[in-house]
């Protein structure tokens, strides 16, 4: 069957690990053409739980080919939007934070390891630190920050352990956002900041209307931390790794030369149908 025409949006945002990168590993060489290729042609997102430093690495370090006018259309926002970095003067410079107060920030730490412990969720064998202040966001990562890929898919497979440490830890917390994370993760952060919340500041910021955006990661089940940016409206697409997304972006480059002005609205049909 023949690939619908998908015109390239004014703006794609992505999910970092497991959407353009293997969890906590750099852009692979092909995803970085990738993405290269794409920032010619339109402005891109990246908006993950994770803090700044882990897209400094995972992505920054990795795109040493780009121009200062590709990164210019590059928005960068961490801890699920609570922070936001563009590329201005030729660094990297935050344009907002929504830090959580040292009193939230001791609850949360607080309940996030008791909640674990009670669960037997604590491990004794982890791979650097299991519970991490981002500023904006606490995480708990069962096996550490550093944890191995496979190491991290064999600890819940179902998601089960995560989705109770979630709910455990919300009880709670009942004034602070609490939402599963990466494949091993809970973050927690103010309440009503999530990725939907991330998308929301950046159209308002940048003019571009939800609408018109697309919206492309690997937790867009109701359970997962990209689904309120689908929950919000925004058109989405659903990939299983970053080679689904290196096939996504081809199609939507190999089919910019079909879009104009008219033909977009059109194409977000096209774009559903294909998804």
């Amino acid at each position: 069957m023949t690939t619908p025409a998908v015109a390239v949006p004014p703006l794609v945002a992505f999910d970092l690990d497991d959407t353009l990168a293997p969890s906590k590993s750099p852009l692979p060489p092909r995803m970085v053409a990738s993405l290269l290729a794409l920032l010619e042609a339109t402005s891109v997102c990246i908006i993950s739980g994770g803090q700044f430093g882990q897209f400094r690495t995972q992505v920054v370090e990795r795109l040493v080919g780009a121009t200062p006018g590709q990164l210019e259309r590059l928005h960068l926002m961490p801890t699920c939007g609570t922070q936001y970095y563009r590329y201005v003067d030729r660094e990297w410079a935050q344009q907002y934070a929504q830090n959580l107060t040292e009193q939230e920030k001791a609850r949360a730490l607080a309940a996030v390891e008791a909640s674990a412990r009670a669960l037997g969720y604590w491990e004794s064998q982890t791979w650097g630190p299991i519970v991490e202040d981002r500023g904006s966001q606490i995480t708990f990562s069962a096996l550490g920050q550093s944890a191995p890929v496979e190491a991290k898919a064999a600890w819940d497979r179902s998601g089960a352990k995560k989705n109770a440490l979630r709910a455990a830890v919300a009880a709670l917390l009942p004034d602070l956002e609490v939402r599963s994370g990466g494949s091993t993760s809970v973050d927690i952060t103010r309440k009503g900041i999530d990725k939907a919340y991330g998308l929301r500041s950046l159209a308002s910021l940048t003019g571009i209307a939800l609408t018109d955006m697309l919206f492309v990661g690997d937790r867009l089940d109701p359970e997962g931390n990209d689904y309120p940016v689908k929950a919000l409206g925004v058109p989405c697409a659903a990939v299983t790794g970053w080679e689904d997304t290196v096939a996504l972006v081809a199609r939507l480059l190999d089919s910019s030369s079909l879009s104009s002005a008219k033909g977009i609205r059109k194409s977000r049909k096209a774009t559903s149908a294909m998804l």
